[in-house]
């Protein structure tokens, strides 16, 4: 079973179910800490470490991509996706300069969104699989992108608090 040493996040596929809700919940920490008007969220603390509200507009988009890849997951057998592109997308989309109230309210709804998915994924569903290209490409279950997505998630959150204490 593949942890995280950095947030201590375990991929095990049996609690893959679960992972609608710890999503949704994860999500909704970011977002509070986005609608903070007391702290800043738009500030870095270094160069190459992104601010609280450019993870809130990652998370927002990995919520989305996710949602698309597990809906199609759904339709056809062993689809591959290429990669969501995030760096590109924190630049070509302007993630330091978005609002951060509208942001926080994007990711809860990408969260519902993809929890929503999730919930009906039948036991079968859960065994399909994907090739999901990033590191690189491998085939994965559904089961897989849930924990993945979870771990998005608790990673992210971990980084956003470290950029607030």
């Amino acid at each position: 079973m593949y942890r995280c040493d950095e947030c201590e996040f375990a991929y095990d596929l049996t609690q893959a179910s679960g992972s609608g809700a710890a999503i949704v919940e994860g999500a909704a920490s970011i977002a509070r800490a986005l609608r903070d008007t007391s702290i800043d969220v738009k500030s870095r603390r270094d160069a190459n470490t992104w601010s609280p509200l450019e993870y809130g507009c990652h998370l927002r988009d990995v919520l989305l991509v996710q949602r698309e890849r597990v809906l199609m997951a759904r339709r056809e057998d062993c689809p591959s996706y290429p990669p969501m592109g995030r760096d590109e997308r924190a630049e070509h989309d302007g993630y330091a300069d978005q609002d951060p109230a509208r942001v926080a309210e994007q990711l809860n709804d990408a969260a519902l969104l993809f929890s929503n998915v999730l919930a009906r994924l039948g036991s079968d569903d859960w065994q399909r699989t994907m090739i999901y290209n990033y590191p690189t490409p491998t085939e994965r279950t559904m089961e897989w992108v849930a924990l993945h997505t979870e771990h998005e998630i608790r990673h992210h959150l971990l980084d956003v608090n470290r950029q607030l204490s």
